[in-house]
């Protein structure tokens, strides 16, 4: 059986790497007219966002469109360190949850992404041990982003899952949807306590209940 985790894109939090845009903004229009939320919001909009996200471009490439489009001055070794600035340092879960689960089922990833945070995120959380790097599906690896079809299948591809076998968490209803009609079991994530209710009411156990 496949637990179908996911890491978001980077407009929300998700149940792995909690996303703070406020700690990126204020770099990235740092000496520009635009403020920080209105630079963010542009960014969001722009027309090449999708092809970042889905890894039409490169982190270079996308560098430069932010410079031209927007007068964003930082260099590109600065610009990376601003971007992953997003990704707050102290995971959402502690690592021994992974490492429980994993015992017992096959974990895997699902991530709207792009290849600057998937640098940093697999260098710097340790959890990520406990998600093979097979299991692991990203936009901007596969040319697609949730709520597509194609990045469900590409998961369940790498995961070698049925849907009907894996249960998918995301904290966007409209992405659990989406999974759900493909047959996954689907779950909307709240908070750490109410996963853990909701996991368990589909059947997933954790040591704890087995040791009880």
């Amino acid at each position: 059986r496949c637990l179908s985790d996911w890491s978001s894109d980077v407009c929300s939090s998700d149940l792995l790497i909690r996303l703070n845009i406020s700690r990126a903004q204020a770099g990235l229009a740092r000496g520009l007219a635009l403020s920080p939320e209105e630079l963010w919001s542009a960014i969001e909009r722009d027309p090449r966002w999708q092809d970042w996200q889905e890894g039409r471009m490169s982190p270079q490439d996308w560098h430069i469109n932010l410079c031209s489009r927007f007068g964003v001055l930082l260099n590109f070794e600065d610009f990376t360190t601003v971007w992953n600035e997003v990704l707050e340092p102290q995971p959402i879960h502690a690592s021994p949850v992974f490492e429980d689960l994993s015992k017992r089922y096959k974990l895997g990833l699902l991530s709207n992404t792009d290849p600057i945070h998937v640098a940093r995120m697999e260098s710097n959380y340790d959890f990520f041990r406990y998600f093979p790097p097979p299991n692991r599906t990203y936009s901007c690896a596969v040319g697609a982003t949730k709520p597509s079809p194609m990045i469900f299948k590409a998961a369940l591809r790498a995961c070698k899952s049925r849907a009907e076998e894996s249960v998918y968490i995301d904290d966007i209803p409209a992405y659990a949807d989406a999974a759900r009609n493909l047959g996954f079991q689907a779950v909307v994530f709240h908070n750490a306590e109410k996963l853990r209710h909701d996991l368990a009411a589909l059947g997933v156990q954790f040591q704890d209940q087995l040791s009880a």
